[in-house]
């Protein structure tokens, strides 16, 4: 299972950035503590790095060596032996789809520095990846690439914990998400808990119709907003009342020509919560 959270700072001073820095061990909490895998990271931090991988949101390497020099370098750290050195670095390239690249990193790309960041991130096997806007600059094909990696990690037991703005990301890889706002986890469970903890099975629902839409009411009806030409309508809910949103116009002989239940989306939830969290 992919153990995911999402740590996100949609506005500035959430404590995203601060979160991560103190669980990979670069700088310590004022108080409290954080452990991973079982390990207090403040009290063991080199013990702690052996079982991490980090991929920052600005990745640096060095632009005067190719991206099997960078990795090969980054494996030293962890007492890899040659052979072994080899086949992890050929492996990771190849997994992240950088094989047979001979480019220095200084003539890469961003999002092929954000490749080759995730590369790195997992020289060392990690128990548990920590990985900051891995989405950030990369094109559709990336994605689907980071998708499939962070897939596989998890299949294979690794914890995977994401931070990233890109919303929809979350939603696509994450099975486990939190909220955080103000330096507080303000909420967190899985997706669907969340869904239904902060929208309160509200139901949006958009209706077309060829002729002026009439207007509804029924207590389950939240908020109503209608076109300028009333042709359309924006219809919130607090479950789905579709049957009944479409009998009405149909009973004035009109026939709708869409229909649409939306549930709400990992903007809506977040908003929802922060709202909650920081007023």
């Amino acid at each position: 299972m992919i153990s995911c959270d999402h740590l996100t700072k949609v506005y500035n001073g959430a404590g995203k950035s601060t979160t991560i820095l103190m669980l990979v061990g670069l700088i310590q909490p004022t108080s409290g503590a954080c452990y991973i895998d079982g390990t207090e990271v403040a009290a063991h931090p080199i013990e702690v790095k052996k079982k991490i991988g980090y991929m920052p949101e600005d990745v640096g390497f060095y632009a005067d060596r190719t991206a099997e020099e960078n990795l090969d370098y980054a494996a030293r750290f962890y007492g890899l032996k040659d052979d072994e050195r080899k086949r992890r670095v050929d492996d990771l390239l190849a997994l992240v789809g950088l094989d047979g690249v001979g480019t220095k990193v200084g003539g890469y790309s961003k999002g092929m520095r954000q490749r080759l960041g995730l590369a790195r991130a997992l020289v060392n096997d990690p128990a548990v990846v920590i990985l900051d806007e891995p989405t950030a600059n990369l094109d559709p094909r990336g994605v689907l690439d980071y998708r499939r990696i962070v897939r596989d990690l998890a299949d294979r037991g690794t914890t995977v914990l994401v931070s990233s703005h890109i919303l929809s990301e979350v939603g696509k890889v994450c099975t486990s998400v939190g909220i955080l706002a103000r330096g507080r986890l303000i909420a967190s469970g899985d997706r669907e808990v969340l869904s239904r903890a902060a929208m309160q099975d509200k139901v949006v629902i958009d209706v077309d119709t060829m002729t002026p839409m009439p207007r509804i009411t029924n207590p389950e009806i939240l908020s109503a907003e209608y076109s300028q030409d009333s042709c359309s309508a924006r219809i919130v809910a607090r479950g789905d009342i579709s049957a009944l949103i479409a009998k009405t116009p149909y009973a004035e002989g009109i026939l709708p020509r869409r229909l649409a239940v939306e549930k709400p989306d990992m903007e809506d939830i977040l908003l929802s919560y922060y709202t909650e969290g920081t007023a």
